[in-house]
């Protein structure tokens, strides 16, 4: 089994895991919603829940104000 000589600096692991999430947004996947104006992924749903101005799922800011609402 390999083993490694030296351990493995910290700034040398962050320089290496900080290239895959670059690789993310070098692909111009990247694409602004247009209902809540959030960059997220193509195909993907957006922090507030949305996906093809859809209403996919509940956030927490969503049940906090459907609470304050009721009060």
């Amino acid at each position: 089994m390999a083993v490694p000589k030296k351990k493995t600096s910290v700034s040398r692991k962050g320089k290496r895991r900080a290239g895959q999430h670059h690789k993310l947004y070098s692909r111009g996947n990247v694409i602004t919603d247009p209902t809540t104006g959030e960059l997220t992924l193509r195909h993907c749903v957006t922090p507030s829940g949305v996906y093809k101005n859809i209403k996919v799922f509940e956030t927490r800011a969503d049940k906090e104000e459907l609470e304050e609402g009721e009060e």
